[in-house]
């Protein structure tokens, strides 16, 4: 649920604080990949990778934690 989202993005953010403010920009602010980039200062190149590492953390995140 939510707080299992919540909960693997905290520790996404322990982990790799550049991919967990992806997620926030791109789920929660609704940024494309382009706009995302340009708001951080940096190529599309790296918020593709920072978000695909994200994406993988946290579905093995929430999915350990599913019952």
């Amino acid at each position: 649920g939510l707080l299992t989202m919540n909960d693997a993005l905290e520790r996404l953010a322990a982990f790799d604080p550049r991919g967990a403010r992806v997620v926030e920009l791109r789920v929660f602010g609704g940024l494309s990949v382009p706009e995302a980039a340009q708001l951080r200062g940096v190529s599309k190149r790296t918020v593709d990778g920072d978000w695909a590492v994200a994406k993988r953390y946290l579905a093995r995140g929430v999915s350990e934690a599913s019952p």
